[in-house]
């Protein structure tokens, strides 16, 4: 089993999106993916299908129950802020090594196991604790997600930067299309491309819903399986 961590340069880039299409992609071509959002921030149980964890479950196929969010997302807070201040607001603090503890747990008989992230790579989510230290103490490698807004390129890199800091393997960077900008999409991977050395950048441009996404087709030949790639 292998696994890989879904963060982002920073908040509503698509990492959800990217981990629901990856999820797609591998499960048809016959893998099993088991997919978690341990902690989830802005979540409304009378909207639970338009949360981020249960879009993970509609891309696993499976039902949006209580017992399935406690499974994949077991720190869930109402205010649609970072971790550490949502529990605060509802007079909870965020146990960094049980999120840890957590994470190190989660199994069963998938090929692959995606943990998606929350905000940033650098959000706070426990007193002492951001994402990228949640990233380092679970040894995982990172898939990160970036928007192609105008300021995008400084974030994306900043957050490569730190993560590379830290020796967390980057396995490849999305580049989610961001509309109203005046910065395209090719333009945008371009600039990238010029300092992210041989790391693979995959272009992400907004299509139909219902359109196939060629680009979940390249997530899927980078992630299909290969132990020795996402390890």
């Amino acid at each position: 089993m292998s696994t890989i961590f879904v963060t982002g340069a920073g908040t509503d880039v698509g990492k959800t999106f990217v981990t629901c299409g990856l999820i797609a992609e591998l499960r048809r071509r016959g893998r099993a993916v088991a997919a978690f959002k341990p902690l989830a921030s802005g979540f409304d149980p009378a909207r639970a299908a338009a949360s981020d964890p249960g879009a993970l479950l509609t891309a696993m196929g499976e039902p949006i129950t209580s017992a399935n969010l406690d499974r994949i997302a077991p720190w869930r807070f109402a205010a649609p802020l970072a971790p550490d201040a949502a529990a605060a607001a509802e007079g909870k603090q965020v146990d960094f090594d049980a999120v840890v503890s957590f994470s190190r747990r989660v199994s069963g008989s998938a090929d692959l196991v995606v943990i998606e992230g929350v905000g940033g790579v650098m959000s706070p989510i426990a007193a002492r604790h951001t994402v990228i230290d949640w990233i380092s103490a679970l040894g995982s490698p990172a898939l990160l997600v970036t928007g192609s807004y105008l300021g995008a390129q400084s974030h994306a890199l900043t957050a490569l930067a730190a993560l590379r800091a830290r020796t967390i393997p980057v396995r490849a960077m999305v580049v989610s299309e961001t509309t109203d900008t005046t910065i395209s999409l090719a333009d945008t991977v371009r600039s990238l491309a010029r300092f992210t050395g041989s790391m693979p950048i995959v272009a992400l441009p907004r299509l139909a819903s219902s359109a196939l996404h060629p680009a979940f087709a390249t997530l899927g030949d980078l992630f299909c399986c290969d132990a020795a790639r996402v390890k």
